[in-house]
């Protein structure tokens, strides 16, 4: 991203059960703010608010049809769910993520500019679906959480109630952790205590905020 403000922009990345939220925090600790897309998405398709319909969701319903709305107004995202991941469903699937990450990346620049003129020192971009979704292109730098596959299956079977074997369907659909630590420039394994993380996020936090590894970052995805 090439850009004249001193803010660092940090995506953040990983797999379900990597601890990205978890590590979020800890970031959010040492004052850095954080843009969630999921949150972003959540607010552009729940109830409108005075009346008011996001773009997002209109365009939704034109192509999907008034079945995935609610009588609020919100999204319907089990009826959208059923007509997506449908078996014939991969090219609406590829619609859905065209038109969503569209209206969350234009919202993730109206932030990342509000950041940059409130002098933040660094902003972070919490983004399952960094690469796939172009976010990566907004970022200086790209971090990825991650943690052994082990681990990452227990998490995601605590967190949701699922078998292991559920756990590993879901992990195999996601990116791999190969091509995220190819195209991360830092990895942080998050199996380790809070104080543990917290001194290597406060540790590589003033290494990429160094105005001359700043000023390298600005180039990353020129």
């Amino acid at each position: 991203m090439n850009k004249d403000t001193s803010t660092v922009i940090i995506g953040l990345c990983g797999r379900s059960g990597s601890g990205k939220g978890y590590l979020s925090e800890i970031f959010g600790e040492l004052g850095i703010k954080s843009i969630d897309t999921d949150a972003v998405y959540h607010e552009m398709t729940g109830t409108p608010t005075g009346g008011k319909v996001h773009p997002c969701m209109r365009e939704l319903a034109e192509q999907f049809g008034n079945a995935v709305l609610n009588n609020t107004g919100s999204l319907n995202r089990r009826a959208l769910s059923e007509i997506v991941f449908a078996p014939d469903g991969k090219e609406k699937l590829n619609t859905l993520n065209r038109i969503t990450h569209r209206y969350i990346l234009e919202e993730t620049a109206r932030r990342i500019a509000s950041a940059e003129s409130s002098g933040e020192v660094a902003v972070i971009i919490d983004a399952p679906l960094m690469f796939e979704s172009g976010c990566d292109r907004m970022c200086d730098v790209i971090i990825a959480a991650d943690a052994p596959e082990e681990v990452l299956l227990r998490r995601i079977s605590d967190r949701d109630g699922i078998s292991i074997s559920a756990a590993q369907s879901r992990l195999a659909s996601q990116i791999s952790r190969d091509e995220l630590s190819e195209r991360a420039d830092f990895v942080i394994n998050t199996h380790k205590s809070r104080d543990e993380l917290l001194d290597e996020v406060r540790e590589l936090l003033s290494r990429i905020t160094d105005k001359n590894y700043a000023e390298k970052g600005k180039d990353r995805k020129k």
